[in-house]
């Protein structure tokens, strides 16, 4: 049997050309307004000219276009390869404003850009070289943590859409100071979106959000209430030089304002790149999260170079991946091209500035909202009946909602803690962090829940020890798929001192057993093939282990491979084609396995599967860690385990 060609995934594959642009088009729409709101807001809180601010706009777009490239196409080990726009974090902008007016004082001016710039660069530095071990603590972020975080960046967001819809009304102006007009044409981009949705299906259907900014501009136009009058006075071209604003400067405390603020927006990246994961149904890795940070950091250094600011992954462009379903990484490094061009054009940039706030309100609530949805879909996996889950999401949604709602209370806090409370987002995501450590990995592990009984209850490790045979045996039943030999001599080796050693004798009870015991063994297994070709519902039934489902579709002739392959494998063994799936990420990784496989001399094979149902046994052992104490390998279960 001979491997063919690997089948694209959806991730990689290449729109046609025309598809391809405006698709782009629309990611830069839906993009471009939070992109340049954190320029806009440095230059207000720092008293900068027209001019300046129209430069940090420029250097602000052309340098989001250079990290979409890094993270969307990927660079050696930098850039997680999947359909993430990159945009300025709006976390910094409190401390760089604070930054900049400690060195010019109040009056402002481009003076304290040099100071903040210098910040940047460092805190970009930090998170490039932090990116591995960031990832080798992701177990401390489980569902309950990325989901309450998804979930308050989706709302709290919302906010920011209320503000473009109302087209920024003071709240000290009286109500009649909101405009119907400014209403009307957010109801009517909100209603053309949902329309397309409802009614529209293929390439229409996927740029419901470009045609509710299109028509709404179009409508606001006729009705004057949009203008292009600012388009002639922008200058035909511009190029941001590096340090444009001089050498950058350094200051201790500076730096670790920025870092922190870094650290942030690592926990954001985490859970960013885990929605994207699970909308384009790719498994996430401690890997994936790595090459994401490497190139949050690459890129935030990069704009402290050229005049911009600290990076990450915008949520409102992950929204709209899943809103449209197109997978595309191309789609969005397209995006990022347009982005760059658009960095040297002013003109261009005063164009897509000229959308009516109302209009793009109301395409960002739509985004918003679907960012939230992907936390309630991944909260949605979460033990809310343990009151120490319960009590991570209400709290800090609780204090995410009273800093959205009443942002001035950062004012009571000295000037260095007001980062913690600059946005809900930011409280929201530390305080979600802050008690996952204090309820589930602070303090003593004595009396840790290790399985749950026949009747549902959860055990310790002491009552493991003072179980009888029959009960033992049925409590870890799943474990070899109801074969009960290895359990029994398992059971023979009590006392297990701790959970490791119990985990090992459970895997060395097949390794050890007799040749015909083991024969017997594999017999019980369901073929990988038989699982993979099966629905969803009829492969739950043959196996639970960790990744069976986050495979992505079987695609082109794989089918026929993995039957073919499967035939040659019991005609050669005598035997079911047995894998571990717990590091496998594809088809085609199943595939070369058993290419390779069907090399081996038939008394080396059954070492071999032995070996992986010693590695399932393991895998199968994890998940019933985690259904017994949630938390101890929940990043595992829940985030391999994509639907």
């Amino acid at each position: 049997m001979q491997k063919s060609d690997h089948p694209i995934h959806p991730v990689d594959r290449v729109p046609k050309a025309g598809r391809l642009t405006i698709l782009s088009i629309q990611h830069v729409l839906a993009f471009y307004a939070g992109a340049v709101v954190v320029p806009l807001v440095v230059a207000g809180g720092l008293k900068l000219d027209a001019h300046t601010t129209m430069h940090l706009i420029n250097a602000d777009l052309f340098t989001c276009g250079i990290a979409t490239l890094i993270q969307s196409v990927g660079l050696w080990k930098i850039g997680v390869r999947l359909p993430i726009i990159q945009g300025v974090t709006t976390t910094a902008l409190s401390p760089m404003i604070a930054i900049g007016l400690a060195v010019t004082g109040p009056e402002g001016g481009v003076e304290g850009l040099p100071m903040i710039y210098g910040a940047i660069i460092v805190s970009g530095i930090f998170t490039f070289l932090a990116a591995p071990f960031f990832a080798r603590v992701i177990r401390f972020f489980p569902p309950v943590v990325i989901g309450t975080v998804l979930a308050t960046m989706g709302i709290t967001l919302l906010g920011v859409s209320a503000g473009d819809i109302i087209n920024r009304v003071d709240e000290a102006d009286p109500p009649s100071a909101i405009q119907s007009g400014d209403i009307a044409l957010a109801a009517l981009t909100l209603a053309v979106i949902i329309i397309v949705q409802r009614f529209f299906k293929g390439f229409l259907g996927t740029i419901s959000v470009l045609l509710g900014l299109v028509i709404g501009t179009a409508v606001a136009f006729a009705c004057g209430r949009a203008s292009f009058a600012e388009v002639p006075h922008a200058a035909a071209f511009g190029f941001t030089t590096p340090f444009y604003f001089g050498w950058p400067q350094f200051s201790l405390t500076a730096c670790l304002s920025m870092i922190i603020v870094m650290i942030i927006t690592m926990v954001e990246t985490t859970g960013d790149v885990f929605a994207a994961g699970e909308i384009v149904n790719k498994r996430i890795t401690r890997d994936h999260i790595a090459a994401a940070l490497r190139a949050d950091g690459l890129s935030t250094a990069l704009g402290g170079v050229l005049n911009s600011f600290p990076y990450t992954c915008f949520a409102q462009n992950i929204g709209l991946v899943r809103l449209t379903r197109v997978k595309s990484r191309w789609v969005v490094a397209f995006t990022g091209v347009l982005m760059i061009v658009l960095g040297l054009l002013p003109k261009a940039g005063a164009i897509v500035a000229s959308i009516p706030s109302p209009v793009l309100g109301a395409a960002s609530l739509a985004l918003f909202a679907n960012v939230a949805l992907v936390g309630f879909q991944t909260l949605g996996r979460v033990d809310l009946s343990d009151a120490r889950n319960a009590a991570i999401l209400t709290t800090s949604l609780g204090l995410a909602m009273l800093v959205s709602f009443k942002p001035d209370i950062a004012g009571v806090f000295p000037s260095w803690a007001q980062i913690f409370f600059a946005s809900g987002v930011t409280v929201g995501s530390i305080t979600a962090i802050v008690l996952n450590l204090l309820f589930f990995h602070v303090g003593p592990r004595r009396g840790e829940n290790i399985a749950l009984s026949p009747t549902g209850r959860r055990v310790s490790l002491e009552e493991v020890n003072a179980m009888d045979k029959d009960t033992f045996v049925s409590t870890f039943a799943s474990l070899y798929n109801g074969a009960s030999w290895p359990l029994e001599r398992a059971w023979e080796r009590r006392p297990f001192s701790d959970v490791g050693n119990l985990k090992e004798i459970l895997q060395d009870a097949a390794l050890s057993a007799s040749t015909s015991d083991q024969d017997a063994l594999l017999a019980n297994y369901p073929d990988i093939t038989d699982m993979l070709v099966a629905t969803e519902a009829e492969a739950r039934e043959m196996s639970q282990d960790v990744g069976s489902f986050a495979l992505g579709d079987i695609e082109g002739d794989q089918r026929e491979q993995l039957l073919a392959l499967s035939a040659d494998y019991r005609k050669k063994f005598d035997m079911p084609f047995v894998v571990c799936l717990e590091r496998i990420s594809s088809v085609d990784e199943i595939i070369e396995a058993g290419l390779h496989r069907l090399e081996n001399a038939p008394a080396l094979e059954r070492i071999v599967a032995i070996s992986e149902v010693g590695e399932v046994v393991s895998d199968r052992f994890d998940i019933m860690l985690a259904d017994a104490n949630p938390v101890r390998t929940a990043w595992g279960r829940k985030f391999e385990q994509l639907n």
